[in-house]
This record gives structure tokens, sequence and C-alpha cells, in this order.
């Protein structure tokens, strides 16, 4: 099998790590805004729900983006086990066989 399956590994982590950082920084925001919500005007209150509806904007945005690759990324890698198991279906049986024997004889020796 090829290692292209985990080739957007690192892509995946630093989205993710994206993703954190920027909704970290849209519950600080929200928390700043709703500190000056006390003592601000129509203008200032507008302003900052803009700001807000925007961040909150790019995360979803980035939120789409992370589950469109996880679930690209799985789409893939279903897709190469089902031709490995068609290529390979003997293969396949044995190591299936294999693994219930194992597990067959860890669970006798409870």
């Amino acid at each position: 099998m090829s290692n292209s399956m985990f080739s957007g590994h690192k892509t995946l982590e630093d989205n993710k790590n994206a993703l954190v950082k920027d909704l970290k920084g849209v519950v600080g925001d929200a928390d700043k805004l709703l500190n000056q919500l006390v003592n601000s005007t129509t203008e200032e209150f507008a302003s900052a729900r803009s700001k807000m509806e925007t961040a909150l904007s790019d995360t979803r945005a980035r939120l789409h983006d992370a589950r469109m690759l996880v679930s690209d990324k799985a789409c893939f890698a279903a897709d190469v086990t089902q031709k490995y198991v068609h290529e390979n279906p003997w293969k396949t049986v044995g190591l299936i066989a294999g693994v219930g024997l194992i597990i067959g004889i860890l669970s006798s020796r409870r």
C-alpha cells in the first residue's frame, strides 16, 4: 500500500491547530464584546457585532474545509481498502482468520 494516504496528515494537523486558534479567538472576542457592551453606544455595538459576524463566518468556513478534508481522507482510505480486498481476497481472508485466531486464543485464556 502506498504512503500517499498519510501524506496529508501534517496538513490536517495544521488545519486543526489553526481552527482551534480561530475558535479561541472568536471566544475571546465574544468575551471582550460582552464586557464592552455595558458601556457602548449603538454604533460601537454595531461595529463589534459586524466584526464578530465576520469572525464567525471565517470560522464556519474553516470548519467546513476541515470537514471536507477529513471526509475526503476517509473516502480515500475506504477506496484503497476496497481495492486491496478485491485484488488480494485470499490474503485478506488469511489476515482475518489470523486476527480471529489471536482473539480466540486471548479470550480463551481469561
